[in-house]
């Protein structure tokens, strides 16, 4: 019967590749097992993480491939294979080890969750659009099969954009529906600070415990283990026993692995061997998609959609200052009891955010000769090939502003830049963005030319 089942199931899985991707085929319906062929029904086993979420989005197609198989009629049940067979998932995983420190732990299934895990924030809260949503797709598929998607998961872009909130939600989701996993969320300077704490009071072994038998390491900000060489090279061998192991590893960082160069090359490898994903600065159509989420749980009354129109509008750095608009906005509602329209939105942000001066009169012409001036280059040097720093950042200065100062495409804006790619110029935007949020010579820099512009459209 065993060699009659698998050879039944094999027909199964080659009418389902047809139906699918091979990357939705490889990382949801590949690690099905035949358990059964049961009147006329087909039992398969799925990881305890997966059965659910495989029920709900493959039952039509794993229903449809029986069929074919064995004719009208033919039914599947998808089971949980941890139900079923105990924990010898964990084991063929392995490890006594592993075992050994789960039962010295106090109760059953212990969780390690740090300041990242807030259960406040999950998928359902998270507002998705085109600046997040390869980030929280695969967000999302690790948090339904941890360490069959993607191994590690790497996520980057500017402070406040959300990718604490994708941690908070892969950690959320799968302690929902998998109690027993042992999770630890964590940020590098929690990590770095418990490493040193542990070898100054000589536990670096039970430390090794707490990180390396774990099933999903969440760790937030690991920019902060750039030139820190012991900690790094501890992070780096827990890196290799959690991977090695097929635990799930997911890292955030506010640049790339390839602009991590305070990291060691064989760290940044590692990172970039996985799925690397940019979270990028929230357009206007998700800026307000958030407010309105935001307005709904509070229960705000609003006047129609103006003020969250208002908002949005002026505040376009990231999800954080966005939602410190709005609560700032209210708050002065509720003192002042004036009604909450758009006209209040834009007297209160007056101050923290001034509307924008007008873009139609703007051209990359202008930018170009504002940058050359301030920064003491000529027109040539700015629209060459030089990399050198007292070229290269005038001339993304310039690429940034004609990005936010202009009607004009990327692919225009880098042809007037001595024709370079679109992508160059994209890149010198969201490098310059990034500096605005921490850097006050690049703020400084950007004010400057914007005065120098007003001052020429005003002769």
């Amino acid at each position: 019967m065993s060699r009659e089942l698998d050879h039944i199931f094999s027909q199964v899985q080659a009418q389902l590749a047809l139906v699918v991707d091979d990357a939705t085929f490889r990382i949801w319906l590949e690690p099905l097992r035949p358990l059964e062929l049961r009147d006329h029904t087909l039992v398969i086993s799925a990881p305890a993480h997966a059965a659910p979420w495989i029920r709900e989005r493959f039952g039509r197609a794993l229903r449809a491939s029986v069929e074919l198989v064995l004719g009208d009629g033919a039914e599947i049940d998808v089971v949980d294979r941890s139900a079923r067979h105990g924990d010898g998932r964990r084991r063929a995983r392995g490890g006594d080890d592993r075992d050994r420190h789960r039962r010295d732990r106090a109760g059953t299934g212990a969780i390690a969750a740090g300041p990242v895990g807030n259960p406040k924030l999950t998928f359902e809260q998270f507002v998705i659009g085109d600046c997040n949503r390869l980030a929280h797709g695969a967000a999302l598929a690790v948090a339904e099969m941890p360490s069959h998607a993607y191994n590690p998961l790497f996520i980057y872009g500017p402070p406040g954009v959300g990718k604490t909130h994708l941690l908070s939600s892969i950690a959320n989701l799968l302690l929902a529906h998998n109690p027993e996993l042992e999770v630890r969320c964590t940020t590098g300077e929690s990590f770095t600070n418990e490493f040193l704490a542990a070898l100054s009071s000589g536990n670096a072994e039970s430390f090794k415990l707490r990180f390396r038998h774990i099933d999903v390491l969440l760790l937030d900000d690991v920019q902060f283990l750039e030139r820190k060489a012991k900690t790094e090279e501890e992070f780096f061998h827990t890196f290799n026993s959690l991977h090695d192991s097929a635990r799930q590893i997911v890292l955030t960082s506010d640049r790339p692995p390839r602009d991590l160069q305070g990291l060691e090359d064989r760290l940044r490898e590692r990172f970039q061997a996985g799925l690397v994903a940019e979270v990028e600065p929230p357009d206007l159509a998700t800026r307000l998609a958030i407010l309105r989420k935001r307005a709904q749980q509070d229960e705000l009354e609003l006047a129609g959609d103006a003020p969250l129109q208002a908002i949005a509008e002026r505040v376009c750095t990231n999800v954080r200052s966005l939602e410190g608009a709005l609560i700032r906005v209210v708050a002065y509602s509720s003192l002042t009891g004036r009604a909450l329209d758009a006209t209040l939105a834009r007297e209160v942000l007056d101050r923290l955010y001034p509307a924008p001066p007008p873009t139609q009169d703007r051209t990359i012409a202008d930018i170009q000769t504002a940058a050359c001036e301030h920064f003491g280059v000529s027109s040539a040097q700015l629209l060459s090939s030089a990399r050198a720093h007292q070229i290269a950042w005038p001339r993304q200065l310039a690429m940034y502003l004609a990005r936010e100062l202009t009607a004009e495409s990327l692919p225009a804006i880098g042809r007037e830049f001595g024709g370079r790619d679109h992508t160059t110029v994209l890149h010198a935007w969201r490098r310059t963005r990034a500096r605005l949020e921490t850097d006050e010579d690049t703020k400084a820099a950007v004010d400057s030319l914007r005065r120098l512009l007003d001052s020429r459209a005003n002769t």
